[in-house]
């Protein structure tokens, strides 16, 4: 099946068309900045931009960087206070003329690792981390995803929540060598291992392509890998989310 997935982050919407029993990209990535401010309604006219760029007329698969609950957001996240209580689906559905489906970015980004990537076939409890504007994460128990768990949320020894410390808008604000931020994240993954005792944790996001040039600094001894996907784990998450909720 072919759906169009897109990926919502906090500095850039991309997209393409996806093969959901591969997860190869049938076209090439289109990305438009993310609009400042990302308000609901300036988001939703990007979106609409981005189906026609397509000339996309069937469902659409989307992920969405906060919570999200039956279309719902349910926590402002990192875009703008006017998402809260929106119902996303409805929104773009209005828009763009067609059916919207929605769910949390890193929930799907996982889907399309745990499917199709990295952590195909792995048992037990998976992780996926996705680091960039925020800190989003998908938790996976045998194949099967568990939804909207937050560790970005948590809070660090200092009391901050610690996605205020360790997300990659963080490491650039802050002029963090990787080192630096390796050894901030390294906390992020002690404190994974503890509460869930993960066999794998996937690591995904924009700087998962400089895992490379930061793996050597991480010191936690749980199993760390980077994304299959790399960056295009959200877009296909959300094509193969989409693809599963045509069937059912």
């Amino acid at each position: 099946m072919k759906i169009l997935g897109i990926d919502i982050g906090g500095t850039g919407i991309k997209a393409a068309i996806v093969n959901t029993k591969t997860g190869e990209l049938l076209s090439e990535r289109h990305r438009i900045p993310t609009p400042k401010p990302a308000t609901p309604e300036a988001v939703a006219k990007i979106i609409k931009e981005m189906v026609n760029h397509f000339n996309w007329e069937k469902a659409v698969g989307c992920s969405f960087p906060t919570t999200i609950v039956d279309g719902k957001c349910i926590h402002s996240g990192n875009l703008s206070e006017k998402w809260l209580n929106v119902k996303v689906d409805k929104l773009f559905k209005k828009e763009c003329k067609l059916p919207f489906y929605i769910s949390n970015d890193a929930d799907l980004a996982g889907v399309a690792e745990v499917n199709l990537g990295a952590g195909k076939n792995e048992k037990g409890v998976v992780i996926v981390i996705t680091i960039g504007t925020g800190i989003g994460s998908g938790l996976f128990y045998n194949g099967k995803l568990i939804p909207n768990l937050e560790l970005g949320k948590m809070l660090h020894s200092d009391g901050k929540i610690i996605e205020f410390y360790t997300a990659d808008s963080v490491r650039k604000k802050e002029g963090l060598t990787l080192k630096k931020w390796a050894q901030r994240f390294d906390v992020l993954l002690n404190y994974t291992k503890i509460v869930f005792s993960p066999s794998l944790i996937i690591l995904g996001g924009g700087i998962s392509k400089r895992f490379d040039g930061f793996k050597q600094f991480l010191e936690s001894d749980v199993k760390v890998e980077v994304a299959e996907f790399k960056n295009n784990a959200g877009i296909i998450g959300a094509a193969l989310f989409a693809s599963k909720n045509l069937k059912k």
